[in-house]
């Protein structure tokens, strides 16, 4: 089973995530925000990672950065989830090391049609 990490401050949102992941099959981690997702990370086996760009206390593109600065995680596909679609963020996530980008509001079948090209 493939796990994925699902970071955001809105629990509606995570809620939604994670229930559209689980019924298709994956184990999810669910965390608060980035500095919440880096302790869950703790050297523990996953696949993929699904983040907000907009938290409190460490956002998507600083989190993204520190999982790229980890060896284990170099090569994690992340994905970033986000309101903002202008140029120069998509710019912004790429130059962290973002794999892919969603802008919310998503419906399910988008989420695991982005997912499963991603995990293939």
């Amino acid at each position: 089973m493939k796990t994925i990490l699902t970071v955001d401050d809105s629990a509606s949102l995570r809620q939604m995530t994670s229930m559209v992941l689980r019924g298709a099959g994956y184990d999810v981690i669910e965390a608060v925000d980035g500095v919440d997702a880096l302790s869950k990370l703790n050297g523990r086996e996953l696949d993929m990672v699904l983040t907000d760009l907009n938290m409190p206390n460490m956002d998507g593109l600083e989190f993204t950065r520190r999982v790229r600065a980890t060896p284990q995680y170099k090569f994690v596909p992340i994905v970033l989830l986000t309101t903002e679609s202008q140029a120069e963020k998509k710019q912004e996530g790429k130059a962290a090391g973002a794999t892919a980008w969603i802008v919310k509001p998503f419906d399910p079948e988008q989420l695991l049609a982005v997912v499963r090209k991603v995990l293939r």
